[in-house]
């Protein structure tokens, strides 16, 4: 079994990873119909080991769109113009991916606001009210 070193070396298996070459799309010269240097990288996100189950949920919120029915996380480059850089721009982008969902967010902490922040907030309040009172046309009383 092969293993890629990722990141801060987290190991993930060869057989997570598939690689499929297409043509890329838009302007690109004379090879624009004939090599296929775009990269379409599949991570098999459910069949992984390397993950604990913790940065797998946080990695299925953090694909979106890029996640499959069939749990696989699906990433598309045609940003370079040879296959080699956008197959390592996608590892790039994958490993970026799987930096983010194994952060731990930290839990927010419930405060309550301070007296004269609350006091200030009222004061705002009420001089809006005064300033929106003075923009009204008189009323025939007055």
């Amino acid at each position: 079994m092969t293993r890629l070193a990722l990141g801060r070396s987290l190991p993930l298996a060869a057989e997570d990873l598939q690689f499929r070459s297409l043509r890329a799309r838009g302007p690109g010269g004379q090879n624009v119909n004939k090599v296929a240097t775009a990269v379409q990288l599949r991570f098999h996100l459910e069949a992984t080991r390397a993950l604990p189950d913790a940065v797998k949920a946080r990695l299925r919120q953090l694909a979106g769109r890029r996640l499959t029915s069939q749990g696989e996380i699906l990433i598309a480059v045609d940003t370079h113009r040879t296959q080699s850089a956008n197959r390592a721009e996608a590892m790039a982008r994958l490993c970026a991916l799987i930096e983010r969902a194994r952060l731990v967010p930290r839990a927010r902490v419930a405060t309550r606001p301070s007296p004269g922040s609350a006091q200030r907030r009222l004061e705002r309040k009420h001089h809006q009210q005064r300033t929106k009172r003075l923009r009204r046309a008189p009323s025939p009383e007055e």
